[in-house]
């Protein structure tokens, strides 16, 4: 069980057993994270998952307080109380995903091949692997050195390492003020200070960076530059030009994180616009699935050994069935099925949230599994959450993305990538109900 999800059971039954009773207020989120000896974003996924299962209620200003009562057996706009729909991960496994994948395993599993792919593997991964990474991630633009790619357990590892050789213990960070929530829990446990770095409708802020820069040296900047995690958004080339300049006249590295860019044609990589200065990280957990991983990053020839070190230091090393099997499924078009498939299943999932929540302030791309919603009026992101939570619906709040001290806009991210259509379907009409009527109207406060 995850570490969040282990001390929000802990409240749980606290709460259960009348050892906090209803009423009363939580410690604001820094401090409890203090108190636990807990990264800043741990104690904001643990008040989250108190929040989706009505537990506790809140508002920014007003603090986090336990439920004077429990929720109703049957609220209204719902369904029936074991109904669960998950729109907080957005990881997609298509129904003819698993023949397909199985197909290509078929021989990795006779034995002579098996006890080739068994032993432990380096970073450097292996020759065929190489080449077929560089080949997934080659575009007309740009195609990475084949002996420039390292390989890691998943994606998450992938960054983590990039993390680690880049900036030391106490050093800055620069990251858009939104950002995946992994990293800031990654640079909780590395010591990294992040330096939250403002963005606009195209992405990253060049002139945000330079201030920052200017203020205290950034060793790196971390960014999402294609379909951005929770915004969803991609930075269009002028913007990707004029950062990628800045970043090799100040002389700052950049990790830019490419695990969406399957989903969509997006403009040229910072990795070929500043080719010294990016460490391009990726992996295939959202291409596949989450249990179908392996992790990789391309990085300029000066920070390999670097970046090979870090990975060694944090065992994110992959292993070699895992990489055996990601060479065949590239090779044999398997991947490249799959991505095809879910291309086409971004965009109708899209077209399925703008349906269904006509008249709402969405933010996204039409080829993103995810979108960023600012709730109406009287909503509060918290107090949302906890009623589509009761609805049997969860959703991450705009707290979760936030770096920092700066105050969380009043919105939510959808993850729709995970439930059936009609169950997709059924979900974006309950919210859409949700958010037509109040707090008050449905027994949220």
């Amino acid at each position: 069980m995850d570490d969040y999800r282990r001390i929000a059971e802990g409240i749980a039954a606290d709460i259960a057993a009348g050892r906090i009773a209803a009423g009363h207020r939580l410690p604001p989120q820094r401090s409890f994270a203090r108190q636990r000896g807990i990264a800043n974003s741990t104690a904001s996924r643990v008040y989250a998952e108190l929040a989706r299962r009505g537990l506790v209620t809140g508002e920014v200003g007003r603090g986090t307080f336990v439920r004077t009562a429990a929720p109703p057996p049957e609220p209204a706009l719902a369904e029936p109380g074991d109904v669960r729909v998950d729109l907080e991960l957005s990881f997609s496994v298509l129904p003819q995903q698993p023949a397909l994948l199985a197909d290509s395993l078929a021989g990795l599993l006779r034995p002579e091949t098996l006890a080739t792919a068994l032993p432990p593997v380096g970073v450097a991964g292996t020759p065929k692997a190489r080449e077929a990474i560089a080949g997934l991630l080659g575009r007309p633009d740009w195609a990475p050195d084949p002996q420039q790619i390292l390989f890691t357990g998943n994606g998450r590892q992938a960054i983590a390492a990039a993390i680690a050789a880049l900036v030391p213990v106490g050093g800055r960070l620069g990251v858009e003020a939104l950002t995946y929530p992994v990293v800031k829990a990654i640079a909780g446990r590395l010591g990294v200070t992040l330096v939250p770095l403002p963005i606009d409708q195209d992405g990253l802020l060049p002139e945000a960076v330079a201030e920052a820069h200017r203020a205290a040296p950034l060793r790196a900047v971390y960014l999402q530059p294609t379909l951005h995690n929770p915004l969803g958004t991609t930075m269009p080339a002028h913007r990707r030009a004029a950062l990628a300049d800045l970043l090799d006249r100040l002389g700052v590295y950049v990790i830019e994180d490419a695990v969406w860019s399957f989903l969509t044609d997006a403009p040229t990589p910072l990795a070929a616009l500043a080719p010294s200065r990016t460490i391009l990280v990726d992996s295939l957990s959202k291409r596949l699935a989450p249990g179908l991983t392996v992790g990789f990053a391309a990085a300029p020839p000066q920070l390999t050994d670097q970046l090979a070190t870090a990975i060694r230091s944090g065992t994110w090393t992959a292993t070699r069935f895992a990489l055996d099997a990601a060479t065949r499924w590239l090779g044999d078009g398997a991947v490249a099925t799959i991505t095809a498939g879910k291309r086409r299943d971004a965009r109708a999932r899209q077209e399925l949230a703008r349906t269904r929540l006509a008249g709402q302030l969405l933010r996204s791309d039409p080829d993103a599994y995810h979108c960023w919603w600012e709730l109406p009026e009287p909503w509060r992101a918290e107090t949302f959450v906890a009623a589509a939570a009761r609805r049997g619906i969860a959703v991450t709040p705009a707290a979760a993305f936030t770096v920092g001290t700066s105050h969380a806009p009043n919105a939510v991210r959808l993850g729709l990538a995970a439930p059936p259509l009609p169950t997709l379907s059924w979900a974006l009409d309950t919210l859409a109900a949700l958010a037509r009527s109040t707090p008050e109207d449905a027994g949220a406060e």
